[in-house]
């Protein structure tokens, strides 16, 4: 990988690190289902004027953008605003890997090879250790809702690989301009119109700036240059870097909200990164054995 290159994989996952801090400082003050909705609306609009509909099928791009994005990024949020720290959700967050390849093998007829399911047992570990850990930096609901999340992000990526090769950034204007208005329709109920309305009168400069970053440095720089990149070298060659996210994500929360490193979330964060990096590099560091 060229170094310019590098650099910008680098940035990006240094970006979406950053984004679980960025978001937990948005929760402060907006509630989860109208900082989803924000986020995507301004993902979508004006973007969806200038940019053509992706080569695909509407229900897909439907399906696409209810599932990976207004229930994965819904439960997200309410997930962190209902008490899971920053680090800890870039962690949870990440067996999307699993629900993704126990996904596959159900509806796609794929194989489990004995990396994926080594590196699943050692990540669901780390997981297992968190759950017995709810408390002070993870509330039970919220380790519900994360997990959950995950899971809907492992659904997305199966929509996505039916979908195919598609312009990565048409996929998310438009999947985005079909999430926001369920998300919008939600927060009414469940929110209700007084504290949106309340929320959009105070709203400060902090929250306003946590927004913009959410929208158009986390989503439309970070899925653009990713699909770029994607484009120009092999997935093996970039995959690898996601691994960074929740390290960026625990490092960054330590800094901004001083989350406390408590030996049993090193431990875990150990588990989980260890099981993705199993599930990746394991069958080509044994076929080099062979």
């Amino acid at each position: 990988m060229r170094l310019l290159h590098l650099g910008l994989a680098l940035l990006v996952v240094l970006v979406w690190g950053f984004n679980f801090v960025v978001i937990k400082v948005g929760l402060q003050e907006v509630p989860p289902l109208l900082l989803c909705f924000a986020r995507f609306f301004l993902t979508s609009i004006p973007a969806v004027f200038f940019i053509k509909f992706p080569s695909t099928s509407f229900k897909m791009v439907a399906l696409y953008g209810l599932i990976m994005f207004a229930l994965q990024f819904a439960l997200l949020f309410m997930g962190m605003y209902a008490g899971v720290t920053p680090g800890l959700a870039s962690l949870l967050v990440q067996t999307q890997v699993f629900f993704t390849i126990l996904l596959a093998v159900l509806f796609l007829d794929e194989k489990l090879n004995r990396w994926q399911i080594i590196g699943a047992i050692l990540s669901f570990s780390g997981i297992g250790l968190v759950g017995m850990n709810v408390g002070g930096s993870v509330t039970f609901s919220g380790f519900l809702l994360l997990i959950a999340s995950a899971a809907s992000w492992g659904t997305g990526n199966l929509i996505s690989k039916k979908i195919g090769k598609v312009n990565m950034i048409s996929l998310v204007v438009w999947g985005s301009l079909i999430a926001w208005p369920p998300l919008l329709a939600v927060s009414f109920i469940l929110e209700g119109p007084d504290r949106i309305f309340f929320t959009l009168k105070n709203l400060s400069w902090l929250s306003v700036e946590s927004i913009l970053y959410i929208t158009y440095l986390s989503t439309l720089f970070g899925f653009g240059v990713w699909s770029w990149l994607l484009h120009h070298y092999r997935l093996p060659v970039v995959a690898p870097f996601t691994l960074l996210v929740p390290i960026i994500a625990i490092i960054s929360s330590v800094l901004v909200f001083g989350e406390a490193l408590q030996a049993w979330k090193i431990f875990a964060g150990m588990l989980v990164i260890s099981g993705l990096c199993i599930n990746l590099f394991g069958p080509r560091l044994f076929a080099k054995r062979l």
